[in-house]
């Protein structure tokens, strides 16, 4: 499976220059155009939104040319009516390439402006249910008529009213329709008097209809206008719209169907001022809105602020609004798994240039583009080696952030602790030993299971490494360090003693001395951050780490090895 991200990629980049503008604007067509779920609900309202930017810069009649091109394949509705929306040109153009089912213009065409419905008459592929809706809706001739033809229809009406069918005098004439790019934008003398006649028929139906609501205004099956739109239901309330708001707050731009409901309204300064003065973006405040019944009630509200190019001055929030749930004080009071969150995303967003500048000086220094002066080759490893160690600590944080959110579990298996903690010592003792520092070990467990944790063989390997390493990198010069087991109430209990330099720290959590170049080290964060993580594992594997007087303790569950007696049993002969 391969994600695509080729939206997210195009909105990244700013359209700086004229020519930049529309290369973006006919990206953001082509995948705009095609039919595809995208979930990102924010990425699809920025790329709206930046597509509505980017034609208040291009030119109609340019912006036409790119809507006509015969490489644009328009199949996503919605992008059909956006244009519709537009200059003539534009959504002529829009409306004679759109390729959507019948089910689709069935949907579509009642929220077409009454103009943009005109440009369909010139369509002469258009399916037969989409025809008849056209025909409903007074849209009936789809081709200029030829004008001799017209002329003795004129003289000889079809009907004793002098009106042909649909309310027109005129019969629509089989006639060769007019390419897109040539529909005209003024009306014929024809035309003129077909719509005069249908504008006379239209004031007939308005005034049976305002007649039959006079006569009975309680009834709701009164008779409704013929014009094919369909009813909404007043009633059903709205779970989302996208909206815009200028640089006080103010909203000037929503969804079409809750536009007229809230535009104007001043977002809650007492919340968001704040968030407002300072350009900041707006993440899961719950607003509450009053007014009509579809969009009365609290909502969760999104937005990031907006700033023109290239002077970047700041001129309001483009979002969303959602429903806020029934139970919405997790939102009301956000959790300490926000800043987490967040984190987690600005981790997101530093890695992808990290990993670039590690790409690129690998392939310096692999000299994968041609030869390389070895000079050069020697800085690219450098910085191919700084970037992963960045990239090392880009890990440890976020894996911190899941680990207290709870986003991530250890994996559970089974590993005997005892033992691995056991060769990790033998290793670090190797290295302490130019120091004439060590760690001295002693275990006291009972039988060779009490030592097995219900960890995967790597988790435990990483959590035991970690600990130890940390302690290891402060270790000064001549210090011994006991390190103890001791199985007690189902639990493994890791005894180690604090070195010096960590001892006279209040908080070893917060400690932030880094240990030296040449000294084991189990991150780049320093020993109160890498004892944090340490500790956030051994929470999520059921256990703990905390600091006793001059000790520090690790405690895991307990696990029977495989083919042995459980630890109870195990306990009870020993004692």
């Amino acid at each position: 499976m391969q994600f695509d991200d080729r939206l997210a990629t195009v909105l990244r980049h700013r359209a700086s220059g004229d020519r930049a503008a529309r290369t973006q604007f006919r990206q953001l067509l082509d995948l705009l155009g095609s039919r595809r779920n995208i979930k990102d609900r924010k990425l699809l309202a920025s790329a709206w939104l930046r597509l509505g930017a980017l034609g208040e810069i291009i030119p109609a009649a340019d912006r036409a040319a790119m809507v006509a091109d015969a490489g644009l394949r328009i199949r996503n509705p919605e992008l059909a009516v956006h244009l519709a929306e537009d200059e003539p040109a534009v959504a002529a153009a829009a409306l004679s390439r759109a390729e959507i089912s019948s089910d689709d213009w069935e949907a579509l065409i009642p929220r077409l402006p009454v103009r943009a419905r005109g440009f369909l008459r010139l369509r002469r592929d258009l399916p037969p249910q989409t025809t008849d809706l056209l025909e409903r809706l007074g849209i009936q001739d789809r081709g200029l008529p030829n004008p001799a033809s017209a002329e003795k229809q004129v003289q000889q009406p079809d009907s004793p009213d002098g009106l042909a069918r649909g309310g027109s005098n005129v019969t629509p004439i089989r006639s060769t329709p007019l390419p897109a790019n040539d529909i005209p934008l003024e009306l014929s003398e024809e035309e003129v008097l077909e719509e005069d006649t249908e504008i006379g028929a239209l004031v007939k139906r308005i005034e049976a209809f305002r007649k039959a609501r006079v006569s009975a205004p309680d009834k709701t099956d009164a008779p409704r206008l013929p014009l094919g739109e369909q009813i909404a239901d007043t009633d059903q309330q709205v779970s989302a719209f996208a909206f815009t708001a200028d640089a006080r707050g103010r909203i000037d731009w929503a969804d079409q169907p809750i536009a007229p409901m809230v535009i104007g309204t001043v977002l809650d300064r007492d919340k968001l001022g704040p968030a407002i003065k300072f350009r900041q973006p707006i993440r899961d405040e719950v607003l509450e809105l009053a007014g009509a019944p579809k969009i009365s009630g609290k909502w969760v509200v999104d937005a990031a602020p907006q700033f023109t190019q290239p002077e970047g001055r700041f001129f309001g929030y483009a979002g969303m609004f959602r429903r806020a749930p029934d139970d919405i004080s997790n939102i009301t009071d956000p959790p300490a798994s926000s800043e987490a969150d967040r984190l987690r995303q600005l981790l997101h967003e530093l890695k992808t240039p990290v990993n670039a500048i590690q790409g690129f000086s690998e392939v310096i220094q692999q000299q994968l583009f041609g030869p390389t002066p070895h000079e050069y080759r020697a800085l690219a490893a450098n910085i191919a080696g700084d970037s992963a160690r960045m990239l090392a600590g880009f890990d440890e944080l976020d894996r911190l952030a899941k680990l207290e959110t709870g986003a991530l579990d250890l994996e559970m298996g089974e590993a005997d602790f005892a033992a691995i903690v056991a060769a990790q010592i033998e290793q670090l003792g190797r290295v302490l030993a130019p120091r004439t520092a060590a760690f001295e070990f002693a275990w006291t467990g009972a039988g060779p299971s009490a030592g097995y944790v219900p960890l995967d063989q790597k988790e435990a390997e990483t959590l035991a490494w970690r600990l130890l390493a940390t302690l290891a990198g402060a270790i000064g010069a001549g210090e011994s360090i006991p390190v103890g087991f001791a199985p007690q109430d189902r639990m493994l209990g890791l005894h180690i003693d604090l070195p010096a330099s960590l001892a006279a720290t209040d908080d070893i959590f917060a400690a932030t001395a880094k240990p030296g170049k040449a000294a084991v080290s189990a991150g780049m964060f320093g020993a109160g951050f890498s004892l944090r993580l340490a500790r956030a594992e051994a929470r999520s594997a059921g256990g703990d780490l905390m600091r006793v007087d001059d000790s520090i303790v690790l405690t895991l569950p307990l696990l029977t090895a495989a083919g042995s007696e459980s630890s109870q049993t195990a306990d009870g002969a020993a004692n």
